[in-house]
């Protein structure tokens, strides 16, 4: 029976076959945890220089330090050797592209089914929210002085990541 999957699981049993992480133990070997956005065009690891197994990476729409996101950095702070916080949004962010209002008709008309109920949590100034981000992670009381944070702002066309906060 063919399966929408077979392709990704052609390619997984490859990557399987040559795999070298066997018995880690999960601690971020660079001690970084990375929280970015869900964007395609992003490899969060190659463009800081790291390998699988050197950082915790968290990835949503904009990038941003919500809740759940918090909770995996205070695990990571706490639990798993992170000690280097980096708040990465993009360039051409679809998610500070439009408003919220914009974002949630567009997803309606692409769905076909009315969803002004979500909360899509659309930037309205990237630069702000970053800034914003990275205090909310400082200001943490499980996270505060056990970790550098620093807010960055990826160029999606250059590859370049700039430090905003």
């Amino acid at each position: 029976m063919s399966n929408a999957f077979d392709d990704l699981l052609a390619h997984n049993r490859e990557f399987a076959s040559n795999f070298n992480l066997q018995g880690f133990d999960g601690v971020a070997k660079a001690g970084v945890a990375m929280v970015t956005c869900m964007d395609s065009r992003i490899d969060p690891l190659g463009m800081i220089g790291l390998v699988p197994g050197d950082a915790k990476i968290l990835r949503n729409p904009g990038g941003r330090a919500t809740e759940r996101t918090l909770v995996a950095l205070v695990l990571g702070v706490n639990l798993l050797g992170v000690n280097r916080v980096l708040l990465v949004q993009h360039t051409r962010c679809a998610m500070a592209s439009k408003s919220e209002r914009e974002l949630l008709m567009d997803i309606s008309e692409a769905a076909g089914v009315d969803a002004s109920w979500l909360d899509l949590g659309a930037i309205e100034q990237q630069r702000l929210s970053i800034i914003e981000d990275v205090h909310r992670v400082r200001s943490h009381p499980l996270i505060g002085d056990r970790a550098e944070v620093g807010g960055f702002l990826y160029d999606v066309d250059t590859g370049l990541l700039e430090q905003v906060a």
